[in-house]
């Protein structure tokens, strides 16, 4: 679904940057299209990314407070 929107996102971009004349109300339109997919493909980015930054808990977050300090001391 990212790659469908990024094309359309792509096509709309070279059809607004095109030296054609086009009636006001289909430019206006079509520029609302470009604004709402930009905004969807933002979305679907931050969730991408949050997906990524979770991953497994690290050792130390496993250990619990008196284990910690346990290790604390050994060091």
């Amino acid at each position: 679904m990212k790659k469908i929107i990024q094309k359309i996102s792509q096509a709309l971009q070279v059809v607004l940057l095109a030296p054609i004349k086009l009636p006001g109300k289909a430019l206006n339109i079509i520029k609302y299209i470009a604004l709402g997919l930009g905004v969807v493909e933002t979305v679907l980015d931050d969730k991408v990314k949050e997906g990524e930054e979770e991953g497994p808990p690290l050792p130390n977050e496993l250990l619990s407070n008196k284990e910690k300090e346990v290790q604390d001391e050994i060091e």
